[in-house]
């Protein structure tokens, strides 16, 4: 994932002119911090809970048992065992008149007490449950008499209808893994991509580390994992987002999740009016908490922590290190349209706008002839400059135009209306993807308001997409959003058969209000030069998307192989293909099993993986003995995975031990040395989660082609990919045009060969390879069945499950 460049930067962002940048806090206050954002976020969330009505559980739940003590005392019995009347003679004495007002305060107390005892238990007995992960080391598609169990188990503490943060008292902390395993894990890792005497050299290094000061830090992070809720995550995101100095250009990710053979209006206005209130929708609906907890493989809840921020939330740059800002509400959203600026109202006194009347205020803009004021049209550039930069310009900025600041930072979040068509055209259905994904990542540097937690970009014949800064959430996070968003907009809101929102506009509605930028000359140069390098940022991308279509998760399965593991054994033999050597490889993995759990590296390039791809390369081996040891990677790999996912990984723990040992002011050269390491392939999977919301059988052209990144190394790729339905994948590959190693569109020809090469080592997969051969060259075949529909798909609701 895009992490892959920031975790890559980590030592210059803690470094300044060459020299390391002493941490200012010390260990003990470091660790104080940590416990009081947890506590604090705890009690936050207690609130909000209170607020909509579930905490610890439903109000309900305490007047029935309440009720339920009331009528044992009506039929003489004493439930309570005579703890109700133990609690009526420490009340007050008020005289035989109000003897029933003390039973019944008595019998309030004692149900409290009693309800609350209940609730506590089951969050223990929850927490037990969930701290078990013996189900992840079953094999693939295989469940034990005993995961059955537990299984049933959890579901029973977990209460029939669970909210979207009702997990998230019962979560277990991600444990702190040991020294000595960590290790030798990473020692492991680095000894097919290093030579034997650089090998040699970090083993030296390591066991000094363990020798002299793994120890001591080992139990400084201990004792922060008791004290905090999580004992990576927030330095993960402070280290490795927030004091990073670089671009955010670097670190955003994209997201070409709209369907990529319709659209279902061609009018911009109309799908802006449709995309914006349905994601007003979503943000309803998780304030109310009436969002499903997202469940892994349908039985392990994941933490929901990142969604809390996915609204209403701004970085807000400054000179050593940026914050966040999240406000509880805000009921409009920033509009940028050809260098202009707009406030549109979402709420009105009878609540959300209807999405005909937000076409109607998007309509107005669009049409609004009036030209940009001066340093307004390239005044968004500065939110991709150096954040440093960023930060001492913003002052001027926040002096002289406060109001029109305010507004935007204090949007739900921006939309970007751009002037050009984007997504999938027949004339050059390659290149027009590559533009597509290319435009989603960085606009044209000055179109994006960066700083938001997400701007919602759609094009002027009705695409969409979405950019979104990183330090909030992970992809997966702004992914459910995303699918929620497109089916509910698509099949539930629909449009007209005229390609309008449905409904009628509203004449009496306020127009939209455009923003005033009254700003001094003086920042002219600085808004210039951060758009020479936003443009010099953007134009040394180089993005290519190519749809797969001879097989996909359905084949995989049939394979009796994980489709995650497959997919990057390819990878592997691509890049080795495309360099000629291994490189460290950078998979993003989920630790979300635990409470505020973020990612974890799993490091795919193994000693397995290389020998499989040694052995696709030497023709004098057959697939049989190919398949072996493809079916020994898949199972390293899966391993690996699995180990990530439960707490056991390496490269969290290695980061939060150098932060330790910075906070000690300890030298490590073996943790320097670690942190110095270079990711020359970063890849990530982007799940589909809501599988439910769509009905890819019936109508096939409904699907999605995923989203992308950057690469995290001037001389190195970034590959994220999507299953689409059961028969396709998707891949999106980006590297930088300056590299005379790297070229995007060389490593997709790659992959597609080793695709297909991989696949022939099965039986069945061995017409695919007899297909392809007899097609020659010309990649036009991936093309050869699209048919860009730009008409209303009129699908009827009962088509899908929404």
């Amino acid at each position: 994932m895009a992490e892959a460049h920031q975790a890559s930067s980590l030592l210059s962002s803690l470094s300044s002119d060459g020299a390391e940048v002493e941490l200012s806090s010390s260990v003990w206050q470091e660790i104080y911090l940590s416990a009081l954002r947890s506590w604090k976020r705890n009690l936050w969330r207690v609130w909000n809970d209170f607020l909509a009505g579930v905490v610890p559980a439903t109000p309900l739940s305490w007047l029935f048992l309440f009720s339920t003590i009331q009528l044992a005392c009506l039929l003489q019995l004493d439930p309570s065992l005579g703890l109700m009347e133990k609690i009526k003679e420490l009340l007050p004495d008020w005289g035989g008149q109000h003897h029933q007002l003390q039973g019944l305060l008595a019998a309030a107390v004692f149900a409290s007490c009693l309800w609350g005892t209940l609730i506590f238990t089951l969050h223990v007995a929850l927490r037990l449950l969930l701290s078990h992960h013996g189900w992840l080391l079953e094999p693939h598609g295989t469940m034990s008499s005993p995961t059955k169990t537990w299984l049933a188990l959890v579901r029973i503490f977990s209460g029939r209808h669970p909210r979207l943060f009702s997990f998230q008292r019962a979560l277990p902390r991600q444990p702190v893994p040991g020294a000595q395993e960590t290790v030798r894990k990473y020692l492991e890792s680095m000894r097919p991509v290093l030579r034997d005497d650089a090998f040699d050299s970090v083993v030296a290094l390591a066991n000094d580390f363990l020798r002299l000061q793994a120890p001591r830090l080992q139990l400084y992070l201990q004792l922060k994992s008791w004290c905090a809720s999580n004992y990576v995550s927030d330095w993960w995101e402070e280290f490795v987002y927030l004091r990073s100095r670089g671009s955010l250009v670097n670190s955003t990710y994209y997201m070409m999740q709209d369907f990529l053979y319709v659209t279902p209006t061609p009018l911009q206005a109309a799908r802006a009016g449709n995309a914006v209130h349905t994601l007003l929708l979503y943000r309803h609906l998780l304030n109310r908490q009436e969002i499903p907890p997202t469940l892994l493989m349908g039985m392990r809840p994941l933490c929901s922590a990142q969604y809390e921020r996915m609204f209403n939330t701004t970085r807000i740059p400054g000179v050593e290190k940026d914050y966040l800002c999240h406000l509880q509400d805000s009921q409009h959203v920033a509009v940028f349209h050809q260098g202009r600026f707009f406030r549109v109202g979402t709420h009105s006194s009878n609540g959300l706008l209807s999405p005909r009347a937000l076409e109607q205020q998007f309509q107005y803009i669009l049409d609004d002839p009036s030209p940009a004021c001066p340093l307004e049209e390239h005044l968004a550039a500065l939110t991709a400059a150096p954040r440093s930069m960023w930060a001492q310009v913003r002052e001027s900025v926040k002096t002289h135009a406060a109001t029109a600041l305010e507004t935007v930072e204090g949007a739900a979040f921006f939309v970007s209306l751009d002037s050009e068509p984007a997504g999938l055209t027949r004339e050059n259905p390659a290149a027009s993807l590559d533009t597509y994904a290319h435009t989603l990542l960085t606009g044209q540097g000055h179109d994006r308001w960066f700083d938001k937690s997400f701007t919602l970009i759609v094009f002027s014949n009705g695409k969409l997409g979405l950019s979104v800064e990183h330090s909030w959430a992970d992809c997966p996070v702004a992914g459910h959003l995303w699918e929620f968003t497109l089916a509910t907009e698509c099949f539930q809101l629909g449009y007209a058969t005229d390609g309008h929102c449905k409904g009628h506009p509203d004449p009496a509605l306020p127009k939209p209000q455009r923003l005033q930028w009254d700003l001094p000359k003086q920042i002219q140069p600085s808004i210039s030069l951060a758009l020479r390098g936003a443009k010099t940022l953007s134009g040394n991308i180089d993005c290519h998307v190519f749809p797969f279509f001879h097989f996909g998760k359905s084949f995989i399965k049939g394979c009796h192989v994980s489709s995650d593991s497959f997919i990057q054994l390819v990878l592997q033999l691509a890049h080795f293909r495309d360099r000629g050597q291994f490189c460290l490889t950078y998979e993003s993995a989920m630790t979300r099993l635990f409470l505020e759990g973020r990612t974890e590296t799993v490091r795919s390039c193994t000693r397995e993986a290389c020998q499989f791809v040694r052995a696709m390369e030497n023709k004098e081996r057959t697939d049989q003995q190919c398949l072996a040891l493809f079916r020994e990677a898949v199972d390293k790999h899966q391993a690996l995975l699995k180990a990530a996912m439960s707490g056991q990984g390496i490269d969290r723990h290695l980061f939060a031990l150098y932060i330790m040992s910075r906070l000690l002011h300890m030298q490590s050269p073996f943790l320097t040395q670690v942190q110095s390491q270079q990711w020359l392939l970063s890849t990530s999977q982007i799940p589909v989660q809501q599988t439910h919301l769509f009905d890819v059988h019936n109508y096939p052209d409904y699907v999605s082609s995923g989203g992308g990144f950057g690469p995290a190394h001037d001389h190195g790729y970034g590959v994220s990919y999507i299953f689409m339905g059961e028969n396709a994948i998707s891949f999106h590959i980006s590297s930088k045009q300056s590299s005379t190693e790297t070229d995007s569109h060389r490593l997709g020809q790659h992959i597609e060969d080793a695709l297909l090469d991989v696949a022939s080592l099965f039986q069945a997969g061995q017409q695919f390879k007899r297909q392809f051969t007899g097609l020659g060259e010309s990649s036009g075949w991936k093309y050869s069945n699209l048919s860009c529909k730009t008409v209303d798909p009129n699908i009827p609701k009962s088509s899908t499950n929404l």
